[in-house]
């Protein structure tokens, strides 16, 4: 069953996610050649505090950190430490926060310094695909055809999307039903409804779909180490159509 929330968790879900959007915002000026992923890390742990909410991530199911730093082959996952960025990375920041009993969660892939020409495409790509997949969170929809409209952005396009890591619903829990698949058949699952609150988030590979998880069992990377790309916002679905709520600003690259 999907749950539907009424205005006023909405409004909830909102204001948690608001600080989401402002943390990546901030964070995008911090990331730069020489600094490190836990450098973020703690930036962000202290920006999330001084707002009044907690990191969604730290102590989930373990997790050791208040943010997901993947970096260059690292699709999702990745744990901040010493790993010092460099000039032409990709570093996927991902960020979940909880406030006052409800979550938002999104995430942006940044560029480090100059980056590779591949590595800018990808990026444009896997965030245009985001956007596809939002464009069809209306009601009267399909779920897979949020799914289908990404995977056909993203293949078109010469790229992959991952298989073993999915959005879902979010709300008073982090992960809520339903799962959504970054690939699907259009005009098929759930029937979408005005109430719904989505985590849309496509991973997009510049090779195979294919990951593994390294022993830490956190970090994914792509099977064959080549770049990933993660995009997400939390969105909620309207009687005019998919809102945003995760309002950090296009990359535009």
């Amino acid at each position: 069953m999907i749950t539907l929330k009424s205005k006023a968790e909405v409004a909830c879900i909102e204001a948690a996610c608001r600080i989401v959007g402002d943390i990546l915002e901030f964070l995008e000026a911090k990331i730069k050649p020489g600094v490190t992923t836990l450098e973020l890390d703690n930036l962000a742990g202290d920006y999330i505090g001084q707002r009044g909410a907690v990191s969604a991530f730290k102590g989930y199911k373990g997790f050791p950190a208040n943010i997901c730093t993947s970096v260059n082959d690292v699709i999702v996952h990745g744990i901040p430490g010493r790993q010092v960025l460099k000039d032409g990375d990709i570093i996927s920041v991902d960020v979940g926060v909880k406030l006052n009993g409800y979550y938002g969660d999104a995430a942006i892939t940044f560029p480090v310094g100059k980056i590779s020409q591949e590595a800018k495409r990808l990026l444009a790509v896997a965030e245009g695909a985001l956007y596809e997949g939002i464009s069809k969170a209306s009601a009267d929809n399909r779920l897979y055809d949020i799914s289908s409209a990404i995977q056909k952005y993203a293949e078109s396009n010469g790229f992959s999307v991952v298989r073993e890591f999915v959005g879902h619903g979010i709300g008073s829990k982090m992960h809520e039903d339903p799962q959504i698949p970054n690939f699907g058949e259009a005009g098929t699952g759930p029937r979408l409804k005005p109430g719904m609150v989505f985590a849309i988030e496509p991973m997009v590979n510049s090779g195979t779909y294919k990951a593994e998880v390294l022993e830490d069992g956190w970090t994914a990377v792509t099977k064959d180490r080549r770049l990933s790309a993660h995009f997400e916002h939390t969105i909620y679905i309207g009687e005019g159509g998919p809102e945003i709520l995760t309002k950090w600003q296009k990359r535009n690259l």
